[in-house]
């Protein structure tokens, strides 16, 4: 195997991974690390923003969404690129970008330079996930080796969920807080050096130039919709919404036409004609839709319905986290002695139970049902979101590798979206019909409209009240809050059952691993 920066390589299709290659996986580790952990860590930074920096709350929400809006509106156009430049060139360069932006956030003296630098990370953060994948793919040809590899990218991203409150925390309690945006420095630093030592260049040979018109389309089409949908999620079917929703179909069906045209795509559509590579997108966008939904729900009812901290809380989702890193791990396994259909279908059966079982909790039970039911429907997924990348990047020609992890990133992206908004939007009706009745007395007119609105409110309102009227406003809110809590679960249950049935079908044919 070549590792001259120039030359492109290939490996036989029959060949194993060595040493090399699995040391090059845990330098891939660092920066899928750092994306997920990224996101954590500044959600406990934006408390310490509005003091240090004076941000407004406008501003605040620019610094957070950014980021994702940057990586979620380019990971297409970075997989391509990637294809066509080499992706190790694009990983080291993505890899230096991101370096240097974080230093320029961290040390950022108002809010704009933190927002356009947040910016900055999302765009080289755009170039580090699929170029970490496509490599991947390249590097592992054994179908067992492959999967394991995916396995541990996979839980790569979990891993920072539970790490970046962790850090963050620690971080914030000894340090100012751009210390949490220096995190990332280091990792950026050991893979500039060792990465081109360990990891192979592959790119297309055959790759026509970028189609500049194709890559504005998939920026304003992601931008677009997922804008509509975090506006839903936030404040309903409004019709500003729901024309940043329509903008975005009608760019993305542009952007589709333009790419059938086209000689050379950003993204080969062709691939949508394989059953397995559209069933298995379509599954892993159901799942990341309903348990990012469902897992939003879950954080909430234990601070708010449990009154637990925020650490508390986060102490009570790390077993979920940890029960989906096992599952990646243990996929790859499962894999060699179950078809692929059923590992599949099988996983959205446990994931359905799990929220079946949060569909019994009750703030009278404690919150032990809902970790267990939140560990089963984390555990479930692991083989679709694992394998089922295995399954969507290995269906397109080693050249496209970028571009099909790419769009698989943009799925989860959207799918996370999709679920916040859909489901945020089936919640908030729920918990308002419940809290219809007349509220107790002694409730000003402004609070209760906020008590009707979200739990959130009707927690604040509870602390200007005498005892009596807080413990019954919190009893009414509560009940409501719970009630749409099982209704979100119960949903999202049906669904997976669904989902299911259809992945057991559609992928009948499906080879083991």
């Amino acid at each position: 195997m070549s590792t001259s920066n120039s030359t492109p390589t290939t490996l036989p299709g029959d060949a194993r991974a060595g040493r090399r290659e699995w040391t090059g996986l845990a330098v891939l580790a660092l920066p899928t690390l750092l994306i997920s952990l990224d996101t954590f860590v500044m959600l406990l930074a934006l408390p310490h923003l509005s003091t240090s920096l004076g941000a407004t709350s406008t501003q605040q929400l620019w610094i957070m969404d950014i980021y994702g809006f940057m990586v979620a509106g380019l990971l297409i156009t970075m997989g391509g690129l990637g294809d066509r430049i080499g992706r190790r060139k694009l990983l080291l360069t993505g890899a230096a970008a991101f370096g240097l932006a974080s230093l320029v956030a961290a040390y950022s003296p108002n809010p704009e330079m933190l927002i356009a630098a947040r910016a900055l990370l999302g765009i080289a953060g755009a170039t580090l996930t699929p170029s970490t994948l496509a490599l991947i793919m390249n590097m592992f040809r054994d179908p067992k080796q492959r999967a394991a590899a995916v396995g541990v990218w996979a839980g790569c991203f979990t891993a920072g969920a539970i790490l970046g409150p962790l850090l963050g925390g620690i971080m914030l309690e000894h340090f100012w807080w751009g210390s949490v945006l220096l995190l990332g420095v280091p990792p950026m630093i050991l893979l500039l050096v060792i990465g081109p030592r360990l990891l192979p260049e592959f790119r297309d040979p055959t790759a026509g130039r970028m189609d500049l018109p194709s890559v504005v389309l998939s920026l304003v089409a992601t931008l677009s919709i997922i804008h509509g949908l975090k506006e839903t999620a936030a404040h309903g079917w409004k019709m500003s919404a729901l024309l940043a929703l329509g903008f975005g179909l009608v760019m993305a069906v542009t952007f589709a036409r333009r790419q059938s045209r086209l000689a050379s795509p950003l993204l080969d559509l062709r691939l949508f004609a394989e059953r397995a590579f559209s069933a298995t997108l379509c599954g892993m966008l159901l799942y990341t839709m309903l348990s990012g939904g469902t897992m939003v729900f879950v954080a909430q009812y234990l601070q708010l319905s449990y009154g637990l901290s925020p650490l508390q809380t986060g102490m009570a989702m790390l077993p979920g986290m940890a029960a989906a890193i096992v599952s990646f791990q243990v996929a790859p396994l499962l894999a060699r002695r179950i078809p692929t259909s059923r590992l599949f279908s099988g996983g959205l059966l446990v994931s359905a139970i799990g929220l079946l079982i949060l569909t019994q909790t009750g703030t009278a039970s404690g919150p032990t049902l809902l970790i267990v039911g939140f560990c089963l429907t984390s555990f479930g997924g692991g083989p679709l979101v694992g394998l089922g990348t295995n399954v969507v990047v290995g269906a397109a020609p080693p050249e496209r590798a970028g571009s099909a992890a790419g769009l698989a990133q943009t799925g989860n992206e959207c799918g996370y979206a999709l679920g916040i908004a859909v489901l945020g939007s089936i919640g908030t009706l729920v918990y308002r019909l419940g809290m219809a009745d007349d509220l107790p007395s002694g409730i000003s007119p402004a609070a209760a409209e906020g008590a009707r609105d979200t739990i959130a409110a009707a927690t604040a309102a509870a602390g200007s009240l005498p005892d009596t009227a807080a413990a019954a406003l919190l009893t009414v809110a509560r009940a409501a809050f719970t009630d749409a809590f099982h209704t979100v679960a119960l949903i999202s249950a049906t669904t997976l059952i669904c989902a299911a049935a259809v992945l057991l079908i559609a992928l009948r044919n499906l080879p083991r691993k």
